[in-house]
């Protein structure tokens, strides 16, 4: 595979990565952390390849086009690859200590999503060439990211709820997070499986929509992160449970330190800005 082709195949899943990281304001998660999820994220596809094989042999409906197309979808693809990468996203972050707030699960659910949209789209542009890349890189591998940050709003939910001790929200929150991925990847699918001028219409139509929901709810979740700690939720809070959270003076990005260290120098996780502090 030419190096360019290589290049065009990863370069939009990485772009959406270092965009939900520019988003996630306090408390920045670990690269280790995220490249271990896009790892996961990969690895998933294993899986979701074998489940999709059975699935098609014994599920999938051919009484119509649309049936089969539907089938295909949603039966096929999306319940077998939304499941697994659910799955490995809860397998590489649920117990983690950095799991503390809302905006959290979206960084980690984009991040399985996208770890599964390179090494699938590698493999497409592989065999389809710059056409495919370029067409990929607008629909198909933005679709995954979609439903990652939907799966992670929900997954941020789950982890609230469960540190609250609310069984049922938790139940109600796992839910969302396999239900409304496996809908709008099965919607997608569903026309782009379909295949005429009609379904291709609606699959550029249902994708605008998707681009302004998803980036109106990152955005939305990102603002609101300063109240959504699962363990912090005031400065008065922050206090007693030892840690006081302030922004960088230069970005705005919001950082816990110790309360009682005195004077310290803070380096901010984002932009690297080093600034004097008391706590």
């Amino acid at each position: 595979m030419p190096s360019q082709l290589l290049a065009l195949a990863l370069i939009p899943g990485l772009l959406i990565i270092f965009y939900i990281y520019r988003k996630d304001t306090v408390e920045k998660e670990p690269r280790g952390l995220i490249i271990k999820l896009i790892v996961l994220g990969a690895l998933s596809c294993i899986p979701a390849a074998a489940a999709e094989a059975f699935m098609d042999a014994h599920f999938v409906v051919n009484s119509s086009r649309l049936a089969w197309a539907a089938s295909n979808a949603f039966i096929s693809a999306a319940l077998c690859e939304e499941v697994c990468k659910f799955a490995l996203l809860y397998l590489g972050s649920w117990k983690n200590r950095n799991f503390d707030y809302r905006f959290d699960g979206i960084v980690y659910g984009v991040s399985v999503a996208v770890g599964f949209a390179l090494l699938e789209n590698v493999m497409y542009v592989a065999d389809g060439g710059f056409e495919t890349a370029l067409m990929r890189a607008v629909l198909a591998v933005p679709l995954h990211a979609f439903c990652g940050v939907f799966m992670g709003v929900f997954y941020g939910g789950m982890m609230k709820h469960n540190v609250n001790g609310n069984s049922g929200g938790k139940v109600r929150c796992l839910i969302g997070a396999l239900a409304v991925p496996i809908m709008i990847h099965g919607t997608y699918d569903t026309f782009a499986f379909l295949g005429d001028n009609i379904s291709t219409i609606l699959l550029l139509a249902f994708t605008a929509i998707m681009y302004v929901v998803a980036i109106k709810y990152v955005s939305k979740f990102s603002r609101e992160d300063w109240n959504a700690g699962f363990y912090r939720l005031s400065r008065e809070e922050n206090t007693a449970n030892h840690s006081v959270i302030l922004r960088c003076p230069r970005c705005g990005c919001y950082l816990r330190l110790p309360v009682g260290a005195g004077k310290i120098i803070v380096t901010c996780t984002r932009c690297g800005n080093r600034f004097e502090s008391h706590t």
